[in-house]
């Protein structure tokens, strides 16, 4: 049965990558609809925050964007969870190609078992946290628009005041040896390589 929501942040500015990333193609499909038709076998409900909503008329998601101007991921987080209707959203990056849906449920698991109810559920890579390819709760909201407040954009931050299960990196490489999980494209020479593969 599918349930709960899963957000596609397709925001950003892509310099490195010389284009708008919502605009990747891989093997001649955009990317994001790729990671839209995954995503769709696990959740009842798919959001994409964008600046760029023409882009996806024909989609049968949800269209938001940004509240918090000019908050980079965190705006987009908090857009994401504010139109939400789960308490838990999963969050991935439009860039990221390789959605693992065995460390999806291994984390909703994760977020069903703990009893004294997370607010997030992050992987870290020795201190190193992954933001994306995690879960968040709607209680963040109220986190990062204190973060707002004071301009701090650092997710890692925002966290520190944050009730967070961390899985760690021994227990991520179980499900994705090479770290794939957490890739994303940056540059035209990362998708190159990709379509290579």
């Amino acid at each position: 049965m599918l349930t709960g929501t899963a957000v596609i942040l397709a925001g950003g500015n892509s310099s490195r990558m010389g284009f708008d990333k919502q605009y990747i193609k891989l093997n001649g499909k955009r990317l994001i609809e790729q990671q839209i038709q995954v995503l769709q076998n696990i959740f009842s409900e798919i959001i994409i925050v964008t600046n760029k909503p023409e882009l996806y008329k024909d989609c049968a998601c949800e269209i938001t964007k940004d509240q918090l101007q000019n908050f980079g991921p965190m705006g987009g987080i908090h857009a994401g969870l504010k139109a939400a209707q789960s308490q838990f959203s999963y969050f991935i990056a439009c860039d990221m190609p390789n959605i693992n849906q065995a460390y999806i449920l291994h984390m909703l698991k994760r977020i069903n078992k703990e009893s004294y109810g997370p607010q997030a559920v992050i992987t870290r890579f020795g201190d190193w946290l992954e933001p994306f390819n995690a879960f968040y709760s709607k209680d963040v909201i109220l986190l990062i628009e204190q973060a707002y407040k004071v301009q701090t954009k650092k997710i890692s931050s925002m966290l520190e005041n944050a009730q967070v299960h961390y899985i760690e990196e021994a227990e991520a490489r179980s499900f994705s040896p090479d770290w794939r999980m957490f890739a994303n494209i940056n540059t035209q020479q990362d998708l190159n390589v990709l379509e290579g593969l």
